[in-house]
């Protein structure tokens, strides 16, 4: 098996006069999580419809595990699956009807197919609910029989296009055990997100995307070294004094403030040139700063020095806050579709 699961140069895809892919380079080690991080529009999911053969490319190439996307593309659908962002499996038949229904189409035999339903069922933890109708599901739950799905016959590589999408804490929290486990039994996993901490938890390499192409890319720590040494948080006891704080530490520390919903908080990057990133540089400045907002009479209630969120590294790198995606065009919409 080649080392390498995903190869892309120049990947290029236009609906109409939209680029919605524009010249997208992607490099994935096989046996680990990729994450592809970027709001609704950025790309993402055109960029798995063509690596999934799902759309043809209008420039550029693309090999799944050494097979090219186009010319063999039966290839690469023996080796991939894909779970998109909407359900794929019937809400009319049960969890197990699903699995035994869909493990007959891919080759098994009638008595295998219910085995493989029966063991994801357990492993899924939906083994109770084998007997409801999908459409009864809670969310979290038709996530994971969405993934069950997908994974009844072992891929080599699966496609996860924003699987946690709307789900709670503990949803989502049980997703991405599956997906540990997943890729513990040697399958690679390419990941797009909307969700910071969601990369942050799962992808060993990051590439943020952002209207069609790759900003940046790189391990967690290589992006959050690329916009600072740490972040300085500020918490005030005085609301009305934010905006006096915010002018004064983006004064001295020459750098950009994001003001958080809580109306006493901030926080600013700091270590951003080349000399300053070290953790000796990022507290020198730091401290200057805790001083010339006491001078300046401006109270401080807490004050911690840390490393830079991927939030603030999404917010540096696109001046866009994660939570805020940019609309999707119609070009877009209809790639998602």
């Amino acid at each position: 098996m080649s080392s390498m699961a995903i190869e892309t140069a120049g990947l290029v895809k236009t609906f109409g006069e939209n680029r919605a892919v524009d010249g997208i380079d992607l490099t994935v080690r096989a046996g680990t999580v990729y994450g592809v991080l970027g709001p609704n529009g950025a790309g993402k999911t055109t960029a798995v419809k063509m690596l999934a053969t799902l759309l043809r490319p209008d420039g550029g190439e693309a090999h799944v595990f050494g097979h090219d996307v186009v010319r063999e593309a039966d290839a690469v659908r023996g080796r991939v699956s894909l779970t998109g962002q909407y359900a794929s499996v019937d809400e009319d038949l049960t969890g197990l009807e699903n699995l035994i229904l869909l493990g007959r189409l891919t080759g098994h035999a009638k008595k295998a197919a219910r085995a493989r339903a029966g063991q994801l069922l357990e492993a899924f933890g939906l083994t109770e609910a084998a007997g409801r109708q999908v459409k009864n599901y809670s969310g979290g739950m038709r996530r994971r029989i969405d993934i069950a799905a997908s994974i009844l016959n072992t891929p080599d590589l699966l496609f996860l296009d924003e699987p946690t999408t709307g789900l709670d804490p503990r949803s989502r929290n049980q997703v991405w055990d599956i997906v540990r486990a997943v890729v513990a039994h040697g399958t690679t996993v390419l990941l797009t997100t909307q969700y910071l901490d969601e990369a942050d938890q799962l992808a060993s390499r990051i590439a943020v995307i952002d209207k069609g192409k790759v900003i940046a890319e790189g391990t967690k720590g290589e992006l959050k070294a690329s916009v600072g040494a740490g972040s300085v948080h500020v918490r005030l006891r005085e609301a009305a004094q934010r905006e006096d704080a915010a002018r004064l530490l983006g004064a001295v520390l020459d750098a950009q403030i994001q003001l958080e919903p809580d109306p006493v908080a901030l926080t600013a990057r700091v270590g951003t040139d080349d000399g300053a990133r070290t953790g000796r540089g990022a507290a020198e400045q730091a401290s200057r700063a805790l001083a010339e907002l006491a001078h300046a009479g401006i109270t401080v209630d807490n004050f911690a020095l840390g490393q830079p969120s991927l939030d603030e590294v999404f917010l540096a790198l696109t001046g866009t806050d994660a939570g805020h995606s940019a609309p999707a065009t119609d070009a877009q919409k209809e790639a998602t579709a």
